[in-house]
């Protein structure tokens, strides 16, 4: 049965979202929506959720899809919308040390982030070696590891 969704709750960067949705993320409890960029125009539509959950999404006029939008948070779970075939800075620190230093310059720069267990993904919105000359030393002296990835609709 799918779960019917008639509004955005907000962005997930948003202070009243940001820390429950990043402690449901620390207990894997963040299903997210994969979208490509096209859908965001949409206002209604059926999705499936990465984690399996269908959608029927009727959003009204004056709303609108995004990276990031918020469909569902509670105390159980929250639902989020990704933008689908993105391209992500993957960062591994390799100390707990490094992983502070990591979450303070990121935390400074205001980058977007989301966590797969101790990896921290980082969209990217340009090219790599924009992001890593502003990580500096971290990058350079191996304290944390870095790879590009390309998020897809499948995974």
């Amino acid at each position: 049965m799918a779960l019917n969704i008639h509004h955005v709750l907000g962005s997930r960067l948003e202070p009243t979202f940001c820390e429950k949705i990043h402690r449901l993320e620390l207990h894997d409890a963040v299903d997210e929506v994969p979208l490509p960029p096209a859908a965001f125009e949409q206002r209604e539509l059926r999705v499936t959720t990465r984690g399996g959950q269908e959608l029927a999404i009727a959003l009204p006029r004056h709303e609108k899809l995004f990276d990031g939008a918020v469909l569902r948070l509670d105390d159980d779970g929250a639902i989020v919308v990704r933008e689908a075939g993105r391209r992500c800075l993957r960062l591994q620190p390799r100390s707990i040390g490094d992983a502070i230093e990591l979450g303070y310059h990121i935390g400074n720069l205001g980058w977007p982030v989301r966590f797969e267990g101790e990896v921290l993904l980082v969209a990217m919105h340009g090219r790599a070696e924009n992001y890593v000359v502003r990580l500096g030393e971290l990058i350079w002296s191996r304290r944390v590891g870095i790879s590009v990835q390309e998020e897809t609709l499948g995974g």
